[in-house]
């Protein structure tokens, strides 16, 4: 009787505790939207590809010239150098001088080097936005996972909290059965020992509802004291077109669709036009060049405006060759550099293809043991069902003993477990399907 009290006093403690936190009610898609909104590692690589469209664009303008306009202000004090009639004179002056320069290149050829950057660019933010895509369905994952684990729990706790009641009320049958002389003590006694073991049972699933509660709340990173109320989804009526494809068809979505797959094929793609850019470097550079320049000086009477743009200006342009000849290896060096890592990124994508391989059979195959527990669950829930009427009659009418009754009650709530476990199985191993194929944003 120690225990029974005291158990229910935890219990009701713990309810308590629950219903002082400010609750949400949450849909599932609002806890998508929300973890994708506060996961940090998602924010961090839509700020990095910033970085990357930047880098796209700042490789297409490399088509265009280069244009820097220059000017300096400033006094000489000292020793001047000045030429009269044909003489050098030497004297010691204050000079105030302003310059102006404007320089124009634009590159002519150069290996290649500005075709292959700006494809090289285009498959970096190619790569980056699959990252992001697939970190966001990381993101969905997660949620799914938790959010579904809540309502797991909440079900597991109401059928412990209704089989808590059912045998109490059991309890109550027996004490009137017992004051009828229509059952021993010890029936009495092993119902007591019975409700006092559904206390704790009942409490635990209680704190394992809660622990999960706030494991989901600090994946949403909502504010303190609130948590979220998951709104049921029906995983009772849940059905999946995935169930009817094989295998090879499961294959060939993943092949298109996933998301780390697409973002190697781009790294590789990008890598190998790095290559050519790296080689690039091997060959002459040819280059056309523009500069105007001019100045005016204190030594100078003439207006200072005269001085700028009439008398002293001037200009020059042309073409500059560069022919690499001996780099101590540098140039050399980078072409290794980008072939190494264009064999790594092919390592990579191997790798990445075999694991997709093995994702979706392993997927398959639990997806369709899934299917077959969920039908055997459920004949096993119905024939339990059966069972604990027929025995809690025999037991009323004193032909049964409290074995039997308290064996049927046991199977009977360990098949409502397993149902409603296998159900959100059955679900939830539709979402892992979808992240193994790439389509998870689907559930949006």
């Amino acid at each position: 009787m120690k225990h029974i009290i005291t158990s229910g006093l935890l219990l009701i403690s713990s309810v308590f505790t629950l219903k002082a936190q400010d609750t949400i009610p949450l849909a599932f898609e609002e806890a998508v939207r929300i973890g994708i909104d506060q996961n940090l590692d998602f924010q961090m690589l839509n700020n990095r590809q910033d970085v990357l469209r930047a880098e796209k664009i700042n490789a297409k303008l490399w088509h265009l010239p280069r244009i820097n306009l220059g000017s300096n202000v400033g006094r000489n004090i000292g020793q001047q150098f000045q030429q009269v009639e044909g003489e050098l004179i030497v004297t010691n002056e204050i000079q105030d001088y302003i310059t102006g320069n404007l320089d124009v290149s634009m590159p002519i050829f150069n290996g290649t080097r500005r075709i292959n950057q700006t494809i090289a660019r285009k498959h970096f933010e190619d790569a980056g936005q699959h990252d992001i895509a697939r970190a966001k369905e990381d993101v969905v994952f997660n949620v799914a996972q938790q959010y579904l684990q809540v309502l797991l729990d909440e079900q597991l706790y109401n059928i412990a909290k209704e089989n808590l009641e059912n045998q109490k009320k059991q309890l109550e049958q027996i004490e009137g059965f017992v004051e009828a002389g229509l059952r021993t003590l010890s029936d009495l006694y092993n119902q007591q020992s019975e409700v006092a073991r559904l206390e704790t049972v009942a409490l635990d699933a209680k704190i394992q509802w809660e622990t999960d509660l706030w494991t989901l709340a600090e994946t949403l990173q909502l504010e303190p004291n609130k948590i979220p109320q998951p709104i049921a989804i029906g995983v009772e009526s849940f059905g999946s077109d995935l169930a009817t494809l094989s295998y090879m068809e499961l294959y060939d979505i993943a092949v298109a669709n996933r998301k780390d797959l697409l973002q190697q094929q781009s790294l590789e793609e990008a890598n190998r036009k790095m290559l050519a850019v790296s080689r690039g470097m091997l060959y002459p550079q040819l280059n056309a060049f523009f500069n105007y320049s001019t100045f005016s000086t204190s030594f100078d009477q003439r207006p200072m405006r005269e001085q700028f743009f009439t008398i002293y200006p001037q200009r020059s342009f042309g073409l500059r060759l560069n022919i690499p000849i001996f780099n101590n290896f540098d140039n050399r060096t980078d072409v290794i550099r980008s072939k190494v890592e264009l064999k790594n990124q092919g390592l990579q994508r191997k790798a990445l293809e075999r694991q997709i391989s093995q994702d979706v059979k392993l997927s398959y195959e639990n997806y369709r043991a899934a299917i077959r527990r969920e039908q055997a669950t459920e004949v096993q829930l119905k024939a339990a069902e059966e069972a604990q009427l027929a025995i809690s009659e025999r037991f009323r009418l004193g032909v049964s003993n409290f074995v039997d009754l308290a064996q049927a009650n046991q199977q009977l709530v360990t098949a409502q477990s397993d149902y409603a476990q296998a159900q959100y199985t059955l679900y939830f191993q539709d979402i892992i399907m979808r992240y193994a194929l790439g389509i998870l944003d689907t559930l949006e």
